[in-house]
C-alpha cells in the first residue's frame, strides 16, 4: 500500500474510555472510519438512565456512523459489516466476541490493542493484575485477533515501568495514550508496506488477568503490608479497597508501607499524631487517603479530626 492508494478504510470497535485515544488518533489520521462499533447504551447513575458509551459520545461528536449490536453472531449484522468493505478492523476493549466470519472480513485483518506485555496478563483486567502482582513493567501490544482470548501473534509492543505511586487509574491513562501511538506506528508501517510479520506468543509463559470483583476488594490484614498496598493501588479507582474500622466501612484510596513505632498485631490500629497506622502480617500500612460510606474522600488527618479513635 502506498500514499497513492485511497485512504485506509477502518472499522473501529471499542466501548470504554481506554478506547478514546486510539479512536481520536484515527480521526486525526488520513484514513476513512467506515463505522464505529460500540456496546448498546446501558443504565447508569442513580436514576438508571440510559447512557451512551464514551466511544459512542466521541464518535457522534465527529459525525461518524455508530453501530450498537447486542451480538455479532447474527448473519444480518455480519452482512452489514461486510458491506462496509473495511480494509482493517481495530478493536479496543469492545466487549463482544467477534465471530470467525468477521475476523476474516477485513483485507488486513483485525487488530487489538491490549494493555499488557503479552503473553503476560491475557484477559479482562491486565492493568490491575500487573499492579497487584508487583510487576516492575507493563505495556501495550498491537496483536492480531484470534478466536481464543488474547492468544494472537503480536505486531508491536511498547513497555513502560510501573512507578511506585502508580494506580490502576494512572496506568490506564498512560497505557491508553501509548496504545494510540503504537497503533498509528503500525498503521504507518502498513501504509508503507513495511509491517513486519507478527510474532507468535510463547503460550507457556501466559498468565490470565481475571475480571475484577467487588468481593475481592476487602483488605485482609493477615497479608503483608506490601501486598495490601499493591492491592489498594490496583483497585483504585474501582472497586476500591475497603475495611471495617471502628464499626465503620471505610474505602482506602491511598496508603504506604511503614515500620510501626510499636509492634502491631494484624488489623490493630494506631492513631498517633494525626496519622492512622494499621498492623499487617509484617510491617504496617499508613493510611493516606480514605472515605466513609456516602462521604467525601479525605486525608487520614481530616478523618481523625472528625472521629475519636478512643471510641473504637
Amino acid at each position: 500500500m502506498t500514499d497513492q492508494n485511497p485512504p485506509l478504510r477502518v472499522l473501529f470497535a471499542g466501548t470504554p474510555e481506554f478506547a478514546l485515544p486510539p479512536l481520536q488518533a484515527l480521526i486525526d489520521y488520513d484514513c476513512e472510519i467506515v463505522a464505529v462499533l460500540t456496546q448498546p447504551d446501558r443504565p447508569a447513575g442513580r436514576g438508571k438512565q440510559l447512557r451512551a458509551s464514551p466511544v459512542k459520545q466521541l464518535a457522534l461528536e465527529h459525525k461518524l456512523q455508530v453501530l450498537q449490536p447486542a451480538s455479532l453472531k447474527e448473519a444480518a449484522w455480519q452482512e452489514k459489516l461486510a458491506a462496509l468493505r473495511p480494509d482493517l478492523m481495530v478493536v479496543v476493549a469492545y466487549g463482544l466476541i467477534l465471530p470467525a466470519t468477521i475476523l476474516t472480513m477485513p483485507r488486513y485483518g483485525c487488530w487489538n490493542i491490549h494493555a499488557s506485555l503479552l503473553p503476560r496478563w491475557r484477559g479482562a483486567a491486565p492493568i490491575q493484575r500487573a499492579l497487584e502482582a508487583g510487576d516492575e513493567e507493563t505495556g501495550v501490544c498491537i496483536m492480531e485477533i484470534e478466536q481464543t482470548l488474547d492468544t494472537g501473534p503480536v505486531y508491536h509492543s511498547v513497555a513502560t515501568p510501573v512507578e511506585a505511586q502508580d494506580t490502576a487509574g494512572s496506568l490506564h491513562d498512560r497505557l491508553a495514550a501509548m496504545g494510540a501511538k503504537a497503533l498509528m506506528h503500525c498503521i504507518e508501517l502498513l501504509r508503507n508496506d513495511k509491517l513486519p510479520q507478527p510474532q507468535t506468543q510463547d503460550h507457556a509463559l501466559a498468565t490470565y488477568a481475571h475480571k475484577l470483583s467487588k468481593a475481592e476488594a476487602e483488605l485482609d490484614w493477615q497479608q503483608s503490608a506490601a501486598v495490601l498496598q499493591r492491592r489498594i493501588r490496583a483497585f483504585n479507582p474501582w472497586p476500591v479497597a475497603w475495611s471495617e474500622l471502628g464499626g465503620m466501612r471505610l474505602r482506602v484510596w491511598q496508603a504506604e508501607v511503614v515500620n510501626p513505632v510499636t509492634s502491631l498485631e494484624p488489623g490493630e490500629v494506631l492513631a498517633e499524631r494525626r496519622s492512622l497506622v494499621i498492623g499487617t502480617e509484617d510491617k504496617a500500612l499508613k493510611i493516606i487517603e480514605l472515605q466513609k460510606a456516602g462521604g467525601q474522600r479525605m486525608t487520614a488527618e481530616q478523618f481523625l479530626n472528625a472521629h475519636d479513635p478512643q471510641a473504637w
